[in-house]
């Protein structure tokens, strides 16, 4: 588990491409994932020590800055857990009474949202999605009791940060069983398979 991590979001390739090499010379850390986003960002995702990360940082934001390419940043110096897993491919149980969604219009902004809310409330991160299929938003689902559910929402919402425009959320209390089995193995339309819930009208192929 990384003792902290930074995330970069810029408005094109060839600053993000820049920035990786400065950081990388920069300060030993792990490049844990990079790469262009829609709608042509890039987006940067390293971890490492609090030290480290945070050189790593500012020669990331000091490589784009001629070239005024930083779309938003968040540096944690201590994740939560759930949010660390999250982003290395870890998912948890659907398992809460109620389940909460949010949207946000930068990557950063999200996991500076979700980080926040996960160290306020007690509710699980079921899912983080950052940009990839998703036109460049950045997603995330957290379970658990309904008032703490709500509480996340609310906390996440004051907390993306001024760069990340707020684009959504919901709170589900009863969430449909169906749409339980469906969340529970993600969120992406290509991946559904077909559920028809006792009593559902056939639909033939």
């Amino acid at each position: 588990m990384q003792q902290a991590l930074v995330l970069l979001e810029f408005s094109g390739a060839a600053a993000g491409i820049l920035a990786v090499d400065r950081l990388l010379k920069m300060s030993p850390v792990a490049l844990l994932r990079c790469g262009t986003v829609h709608p042509g960002r890039y987006l940067v995702l390293a971890g490492g020590s609090v030290a480290a990360i945070a050189e790593a940082h500012a020669a990331g934001l000091a490589a784009a800055a001629p070239l005024d390419a930083v779309v938003d940043d968040v540096c944690l110096p201590d994740p939560h857990p759930q949010l660390a897993g999250a982003l290395a491919g870890g998912r948890r149980a659907l398992a809460g009474e109620a389940l909460g969604v949010v949207e946000v219009g930068t990557s950063p902004g999200l996991l500076r949202a979700v980080d926040a809310a996960l160290k306020a409330v007690p509710v699980d991160l079921v899912e983080v999605r950052l940009a990839d299929d998703l036109g460049g938003r950045a997603l995330a689902i957290v379970t658990g009791r309904l008032s703490d559910v709500q509480e996340a929402v609310a906390v996440a919402r004051e907390r993306c940060g001024e760069r990340a425009v707020w684009l959504g959320d919901a709170v589900l209390p009863r969430l449909d069983e169906t749409l339980r089995d469906v969340l529970a193995e993600g969120t992406r339309f290509a991946a559904c398979q077909v559920r028809q819930p006792a009593g559902a009208e056939t639909v033939e192929g």
